[in-house]
């Protein structure tokens, strides 16, 4: 069995190739949210948060020869949560991470975290819009009002997500709903629609969007700032899905 940690575009086809080469899969995510799994022999799903214990648990009870970690890029709880357990129960932990989608040659501001980049966003004096997710919207809302500027967060139609805009003090008006990842044309329609001069991104990798962000972007003439990557503290770090069944299937 292969506990594959999931929740990203990459999910299915790396199920469905785990599967592929003999073993039997199961897929985590820490919400129910769709995945188009399929319906390849050998794959299941579990849904619902796992911190160490609860990891550590679950490898033992199902017999977990070894951990899959392809949690989002920014996921660093569950990174964290993925070594330690495979460390306290002696399994390998391979990780997944998208390659980058912001280079050197990008006309991006990037900075180190949301503690840097709510204020540089916001000082600007224009609308921002926060393609961020709904984790740290806090930030922005406190910068925006200091410098008096608008914000417009696009976040998952998740209930959690639209409680945590709630939470934050994002007006109902201001926050967008929608699973992407959205097309260049689809993002330049919110930017001009609400005037947005800064959009503010993690580089989530191209599956996640990020070029066309920065596409739509440049060609509505708006900025971007983009949050760097955490740093993944693993050993055993694969960008292509062969590479890592094949190592899954040495080890």
């Amino acid at each position: 069995m292969i506990l594959l940690l999931g929740g990203t575009a990459e999910t299915a086809r790396l199920s469905a190739a785990i599967a592929e080469a003999g073993f039997e899969v199961l897929v985590s995510t820490a919400t129910e949210i769709p995945l188009p799994l399929g319906n390849e022999t050998g794959v299941s799903r579990r849904a619902g948060p796992l911190d160490v214990d609860a990891m550590v648990s679950l490898v033992r009870e199902r017999g977990v020869r070894a951990i899959v970690d392809a949690t989002h890029p920014y996921a660093s709880g569950a990174h964290d949560a993925a070594r330690d357990a495979a460390a306290r129960t002696n399994v390998p932990c391979l990780s997944f991470l998208r390659p980058s989608a912001v280079g050197e040659d990008d006309d991006v501001l990037l900075v180190a975290g949301h503690g840097e980049a709510a204020p540089l966003a916001t000082s600007f004096g224009c609308p921002v819009l926060l393609t961020i997710g709904s984790r740290n919207l806090l930030p922005y809302v406190q910068a925006a009002r200091i410098a008096g500027v608008s914000l417009v967060a696009r976040v998952l139609g998740h209930p959690a997500s639209i409680e945590a805009c709630r939470i934050a003090g994002l007006p109902k008006e201001v926050v967008i709903t929608g699973r992407g990842p959205f097309s260049v044309d689809e993002n330049r329609s919110i930017i001009r629609k609400y005037g947005i001069g800064v959009l503010v991104t993690k580089d989530g990798g191209a599956e996640g969007g990020v070029k066309a962000k920065m596409e739509a972007a440049r060609m509505e003439g708006c900025r971007v700032v983009a949050v760097a990557r955490p740093e993944v503290r693993s050993r055993i770090i694969f960008q292509n899905v062969s590479d890592l069944v094949g190592a899954l299937s040495r080890s």
